[in-house]
């Protein structure tokens, strides 16, 4: 396939094709209804499975079967249906399943709206179910982004045996870009049939066990161990990050997403001006992009945190600089974007040139 005109949802369901999913579970929900749409039509064409299930409860439960036989399973949602799935994730999580799951972010909190938002950000990073647990999570900034994100999030997933979170928001969803779809081949992931289910023959007989329920305290404390282990693994490798002309820069933007899109206008508009301002944008906001801050110039004299939320990241850059930097926030909410004229007011301030 060359390079086509798709919406976003389209390009990420037709990605996630290519890259071998063929069991997609999932419900409806506003903004991201066009990729089960999109997958319901194109899955049985290649022998895939699609089923709406009943709730995103549901389908959070039937991903979680898929993936323990080591297929490449996905679902998609929209902000309170990833809450409601929250239990599901982190007893797949705990019992070291490997799903892919997308979240369109929308207006909140509670039902909110259907407009774009990133106010999910700490939902995602921080833990939205119970334990000591993490995703992979993994926030694209264009469709062709989203598309390569999605097919590496598979290869990830079976890699570590963890689900991934890849974070878009409504914009992304909804907007249209060129993108290139080619057919996926995962270059590192471990033979499956050394855990999943089904497999019992190539084990010779042993059965696999995929639980997250440890009735010793001393048992689920050594799964605990083992699971921070491999945490720490998927820091050491996974931390992915985007500098775009920081070298010489004063004022840094730190934003992801579609408000690192905005972003950019801003900075090639005052660079223009001769203001020396640059971005770094987190590609993985999980694990976060830590060592990327602390290479930052000597000249960076201040640090802008942009989102369409009301400041969730702003914690993860003061972490990341150790606090020697000044960080500001601006943001929009509840479905509101920040625009190029606000975001570069914004920097003239911190600037001093207003």
């Amino acid at each position: 396939m060359g390079r086509v005109l798709m919406k976003g949802t389209e390009a990420i369901a037709e990605a996630a094709i290519q890259a071998g999913c063929k069991f997609f579970f999932g419900y409806p929900i506003t903004p991201q209804n066009e990729i089960p749409e999109y997958m319901s039509a194109h899955l049985p064409e290649i022998g895939g499975t699609f089923v709406q299930a009943e709730s995103e409860v549901a389908a959070s439960y039937m991903i979680m079967g898929g993936g323990a036989t080591g297929h490449k399973v996905m679902t998609t949602s929209s902000s309170p249906g990833i809450s409601l799935m929250s239990e599901g994730i982190t007893y797949m999580a705990g019992a070291e399943i490997p799903v892919v799951i997308v979240n369109v972010m929308r207006g909140g909190p509670g039902l909110g709206g259907i407009l774009p938002s990133q106010a999910d950000y700490l939902q995602a990073t921080k833990g939205g179910g119970n334990g000591d647990y993490n995703l992979i999570v993994m926030a694209p900034s264009t469709l062709q982004e989203a598309v390569d994100i999605t097919q590496e999030s598979f290869e990830l997933a079976l890699r570590y045996r963890n689900p991934v979170l890849i974070l878009a928001d409504g914009f992304m969803g909804q907007m249209m870009e060129a993108v290139e779809i080619k057919p996926y081949v995962d270059k590192d992931v471990p033979d499956i049939s050394e855990w999943a289910l089904g497999y019992m023959g190539e084990r010779g007989g042993k059965r696999s066990s995929l639980k997250s329920l440890y009735l010793s305290p001393e048992a689920l404390e050594n799964h605990n161990k083992d699971l921070q282990k491999k945490y720490a693994l998927i820091k050491e490798r996974e931390s992915r990050c985007e500098s775009y002309m920081t070298e010489d820069a004063e004022l840094v933007i730190a934003a992801y997403g579609t408000t690192a899109r905005i972003s950019r206008s801003v900075i090639n508009n005052l660079r223009e001006q001769g203001h020396k301002v640059g971005l770094i944008r987190p590609i993985t906001l999980w694990p976060y992009p830590y060592a990327d801050f602390a290479k930052l110039p000597k000249t960076v004299k201040n640090i802008l945190v942009a989102e369409m939320n009301c400041g969730q990241m702003v914690d993860d850059v003061k972490v990341a600089t150790g606090c020697k930097i000044p960080v500001s926030f601006y943001g929009r909410s509840g479905g509101m974007s920040p625009s190029v004229k606000e975001i570069e007011q914004q920097c003239r301030n911190l600037l001093g040139l207003e």
